[in-house]
């Protein structure tokens, strides 16, 4: 028997189609995962069950959940099914909670809209169920006070708040969209475990959106392959993964899969050379008799980043990647030890070393002005030059630029909206090597891509890398990324490097307990000959 039952679904936004007869089945007690590329219509899908389409769609066919037609009901019926029967769990938690209210009021908040129709439901009974979902996924009111705010928790604490906003009512369905994409490897694994359990104890379905095949094939009973808005391929998790029937499921898997084709690197003088680095930041105050105790994000950190070199930095949130980051970049200043690049000492406030070193972030639309064309974006490093081209020089230098990262120079007259996430993330990269800098920095630059667009990303870092010689320092909680875009790789645990070496000697044959703890967690691959997965290999 059905769950949710979706027939011949189409869905339109003006003239385009969106959807297109799409039909699947959801049992209770199963998980089935939604995947393909941004775009192909995973969360239209979602929205249009959650009955949040934008205005203006029009849709047709059926969506049952347990035999109730969610389409024909009203706003207000809707709003009784929301919360009820349906639950979703967004991608970002930190834009889906209200920064000004404590976790506590925002996972209690449908039950006091349910007060009035319900009696039973009393403020001693309101606080006992809040106390007791927000400890059912892991936020026991004991270690995490429902009085704090979402800024005062980690990703993973405030993944699991939008998680118990979400069953606080027992639903029977359960919506989760992209729910670990921004999380490292060990949060990730304690999300997809906790998703697993509360699926297993309530007999609750589980509608998985993700474009982590490793993650499916972790998590999910059945798959359904969406590519624009059309079903391709659909099955039990283990016959789709094994047959790879349809062509666009194969390319998906290959691009899971995908590595970078890494050009030999002779070895050459450092580039970059950080020296006992330390960095402590001041704990508030509990007392005004206490003396000042300060928090070490960084403890003796020393390594050094060769010309030409890729080098990988890995490790969980809160292990100090993001503190050391900024201390490369000279935007935070360190406690002790130097940096320097080049032979020049990397300072705070003083731009003389960013003219030879640029990042790259991991959210480029939040990182570029809306207002101001791409041609503008692109050539905000100029600044730091002491003769900047003008004119059509600065044209010239952006179209050549553009057409390094595979765009055309016609682009730059466009605004930053007009494009694709990878596209966005091309023009990021064009930005950062437009003044030709020496060493680039990129945070989590592919985690947020699906899998065929990060795959592109990753061949044109290692290409641009081979024509302009250049190093540059990957930062990403996604080890298989790590290992097929870095020559070396570190491993931080607690603001120190306790694993370093040759990126395929450390993420194969690991030797810290921490190292080894990070692969364990990292979902796999499964094997492109059976669809099963191989217990020998190693996790990334």
């Amino acid at each position: 028997m059905s769950l949710l039952e979706i027939r011949n679904l189409s869905l339109s936004l003006g003239p385009t189609r969106i959807l297109r007869d799409l039909s699947l089945d959801i049992a209770p007690g199963e998980i089935l995962a939604l995947t393909g590329e941004s775009g192909s219509g995973k969360s239209m899908t979602a929205l249009a069950t959650m009955g949040l389409l934008p205005p203006g769609a029009r849709t047709s066919g059926r969506i049952r959940l347990n035999g109730t037609d969610l389409l024909s009901l009203s706003e207000a019926r809707m709003c009784d099914q929301r919360g009820n029967t349906l639950g979703m769990v967004f991608q970002e938690p930190m834009t889906a909670l209200n920064p000004v209210q404590t976790i506590g009021q925002q996972v209690a908040e449908t039950l006091h809209l349910t007060r009035r129709s319900d009696p039973s439901m009393t403020p001693a009974r309101v606080q006992a169920l809040l106390h007791e979902t927000l400890a059912r996924v892991g936020l026991p009111p004991d270690r995490v006070p429902p009085t704090r705010y979402p800024h005062e928790l980690s990703g993973g604490q405030r993944q699991r708040v939008v998680i118990a906003m979400a069953i606080i009512r027992r639903p029977a369905l359960l919506i989760a969209d992209e729910p670990t994409t921004a999380l490292d490897v060990t949060t990730q694994a304690q999300i997809l475990d906790l998703l697993r359990r509360l699926v297993q104890d309530n007999a609750m379905g589980l509608m998985m959106i993700t474009h982590d095949l490793a993650v499916v094939g972790q998590m999910a009973d059945r798959i359904a392959v969406l590519r624009a808005g059309e079903i391709v391929e659909q099955g039990p998790t283990h016959d789709v993964f094994a047959q790879r029937r349809h062509p666009y499921t194969r390319a998906l898997f290959d691009a899971s899969r995908h590595r970078a084709d890494l050009h030999p690197v002779a070895l050459q003088s450092p580039l970059l050379q950080v020296r006992n680095v330390s960095r402590d930041y001041p704990v508030k105050r509990s007392g005004l008799f206490q003396r000042r105790r300060s928090f070490p994000a960084l403890s003796d950190i020393s390594f050094d980043l060769r010309r030409g070199e890729r080098l990988g930095l890995v490790g969980e949130s809160g292990s100090g990647k993001s503190t050391l980051t900024r201390a490369i970049l000279g935007l935070d200043p360190v406690s002790s030890g130097t940096i320097t690049l080049a032979g020049t000492a990397v300072r705070t406030n003083t731009p003389s070393t960013r003219r030879h070193m640029q990042a790259v972030f991991q959210d480029p639309y939040s990182s570029f002005n809306p207002r101001h064309r791409v041609s503008r974006l692109i050539s905000e490093p100029f600044h730091l030059l002491d003769n900047a081209p003008t004119g059509a020089a600065r044209d010239a230098a952006v179209a050549e630029v553009l057409s390094a990262v595979n765009l055309s120079p016609s682009d730059a007259d466009k605004y930053i909206h007009a494009f694709s996430g990878g596209q966005r993330q091309r023009i990021a990269i064009a930005r950062a090597l437009i003044i030709r800098p020496d060493l680039i920095l990129f945070d989590e630059a592919v985690s947020a891509l699906d899998v065929r667009v990060r795959a592109q990303i990753l061949d044109l870092i290692a290409d641009l890398s081979r024509r302009y010689n250049l190093s540059y320092l990957f930062i990403s909680h996604d080890l298989s990324v790590v290992r097929g875009i870095t020559d070396r790789v570190m491993v931080m645990q607690a603001g120190k490097i306790v694993e370093q070496g040759p990126t395929e000697q450390v993420l194969g044959a690991p030797r810290h307990p921490y190292t080894q703890s990070l692969i364990a967690a990292a979902p796999r691959l499964p094997d492109p000959a059976t669809g099963g997965f191989d217990a020998a290999r190693p996790a990334v």
